[in-house]
């Protein structure tokens, strides 16, 4: 992935100043990410990285649910963390603008990384080197703690699901449709990938994953 050709939230610039109020109104937010918080199994003094942090929601959430832990948040795209920017004020989140591909941290350096709503907008090629680029900076251990859209429980939900793949592409979102996201985490070194929550909304089916670095 690179800064030059990733899809933004709701796939234009124009909306991406938007996309917390649609979130807010169109989706379970706190129910999901709460649930993803629940899964990474976290003490409170980890080191986390909050891959496609967007707009830093979920880290916000983890800050306030675990004041201690060290959490670094990471975009490709510098409009929407010129808003994570605003969102955090004073909190001691670190933000950190990346071209892409390769993370630019060194191996083994955070205990879990955690993700929401960014991998639909990765192409293949760009979700395998994702899943090897995390591996390498997770400690033994640690954890990957996902949200992001999977495999329809039911038609009206596939139907649902169009709206997301006219937004953000068909090429980028067809492996959450046919749920090989898992498969893919395995390849790339995880063990004990688990599928979790799943939720029903009105854009598709989101569920939680989990995977474990060896």
């Amino acid at each position: 992935m690179s800064g030059t050709t990733y899809i933004p939230a709701l796939r234009f610039h124009w909306l991406t100043k938007m996309y917390d109020a649609v979130v807010g109104l169109f989706m379970p937010e706190r129910r999901f990410k709460q649930a993803l918080i629940s899964r990474a199994g976290l003490c409170g003094d980890e080191k986390i990285l909050d891959f496609g942090t967007g707009t830093a929601t979920l880290s916000l959430m983890l800050k306030k649910a675990l004041p201690g832990l060290q959490i670094t948040a990471i975009d490709v795209d510098e409009k929407v963390l010129r808003i994570a920017k605003s969102k955090i004020g004073d909190t001691a989140i670190q933000l950190v603008h990346y071209g892409g591909e390769r993370l630019p941290f060194g191996d083994n350096t955070f205990d879990c990384v955690v993700s929401s709503l960014v991998l639909h907008h990765l192409t293949d090629t760009q979700k395998q080197t994702a899943f090897r680029e995390i591996l390498r900076v997770i400690q033994p251990g640690g954890r990957l703690v996902i949200a992001d859209w999977g495999l329809p429980t039911n038609r009206s939900q596939r139907l649902l699901f169009y709206l997301v793949q006219w937004l953000d592409g068909f090429e980028t979102t067809t492996a959450n449709l046919q749920g090989l996201v898992p498969n893919m985490i395995a390849a790339a070194g995880f063990r004990d990938v688990m599928r979790h929550e799943r939720f029903q909304t009105v854009f598709g089916t989101l569920e939680i994953l989990s995977a474990q670095k060896a």
